[in-house]
């Protein structure tokens, strides 16, 4: 008896290597498989906006990213000590105008460049519902704490997000024909807008996606699917029972892995994963003999890595073996 749906993974005929850049935008779903990959040393820019929920957001951020248009003082507003970005995560925040209008613009920068040179750009989608700033009549990518009153939430409809990204995509291609774009759901619960809202959030969300995927516009990657169905049980959610546990993210890599990489590229992963160990590895006796030659064991293999893959940076796995041993050579 099978005690779960398995989730059919269809492998894409475009791969993710450690040569191509990877843009990841959209909710904390996707800086966790953005730092997966980070930590894989692919490549990546993870949400240059910060984490972002609702495809309206999405849009306006990466319409920004095209133009390349700075941000201005007017743009922002000031609360509670704060400046704020209503297109921002409050990561970008800042008690000075100035320090805030910094932060965003060199970020804008580089990741408007990046856009125009990535060959993936995977979209999570969160929420269907967005929030509308009355003052502005703009939707917002976070409420920065400010009254309920002040805004106005709506829920998006299937055809508000297919009309909008059917146009985006067009852009999008103008500055890089190239890039494939990938869309995920979330699989992170938004409780807030209630189970039913919450329910009717995803479902919108999916049959949009599924409309721009029919077009020929962009694959999926069925996230949100291995969740619900493969992952059925509160023991893959963590403690606050709304976000995917680190165990359930680490599966859903895998069947990300399964859809997306080769097995050149899984074989670098698997070699860089047993790096990551050994520096992970407890230390309980770091005077004994046996850590002189784990270190030095490590360090072969980096160097070996090194020669293999010299487009990849191993400064820092470098530097914590070599520092080992020399805490045991001071001995």
């Amino acid at each position: 008896m099978k005690w779960y749906t398995p989730v059919d993974i269809i492998p894409s005929v475009h791969k993710v290597d450690h040569t191509v850049p990877v843009m990841m935008m959209g909710s904390c779903f996707a800086e966790s498989i953005g730092e997966k990959l980070a930590g894989l040393k692919f490549e990546v820019d993870i949400n240059p906006f910060g984490i972002l929920f609702n495809p309206s957001s999405i849009k306006l951020c990466i319409e920004r990213l095209i133009k390349g248009q700075k941000f201005v003082k007017e743009e922002l507003i000031e609360h509670n000590y704060l400046w704020h970005s209503m297109l921002h995560h409050s990561r970008f925040s800042s008690m000075e105008a100035e320090t805030t209008l910094l932060n965003i613009n060199e970020r804008l920068a580089f990741s408007s460049s990046f856009l125009r040179k990535a060959r993936f750009l995977f979209i999570t989608f969160g929420t269907a519902w967005i929030y509308i700033y009355k003052k502005t009549g703009q939707v917002v990518a976070n409420c920065h704490k400010l009254p309920a009153s002040v805004f106005e939430r709506r829920l998006l409809s299937p055809e508000d997000i297919v009309a909008d990204y059917r146009k985006l995509i067009g852009e999008i291609k103008k500055i890089n024909p190239a890039v494939q774009i990938i869309f995920t759901v979330s699989p992170v619960r938004h409780l807030k807008d209630t189970a039913a809202g919450n329910n009717l959030s995803k479902s919108t969300l999916i049959v949009a996606v599924h409309r721009l995927c029919e077009e020929g516009l962009a694959t999926y990657f069925p996230a949100y699917e291995i969740m619900l169905d493969e992952l059925r049980d509160y023991r893959f959610y963590a403690d606050d029972a709304v976000h995917p546990s680190e165990a359930a993210v680490d599966y859903i890599f895998e069947k990300f892995s399964t859809a997306y990489f080769d097995e050149h590229t899984k074989s670098i992963n698997k070699a860089l994963q047993e790096i990551q160990a050994g520096m992970s590895h407890k230390i309980e006796f770091p005077g004994h003999p046996s850590i002189r030659s784990f270190a030095s064991g490590m360090l072969e293999r980096i160097h070996k890595l090194e020669r293999d893959y010299p487009a990849l940076n191993f400064e820092k796995e470098k530097k914590y073996f070599e520092d080992l041993l020399h805490s045991i050579r001071q001995k």
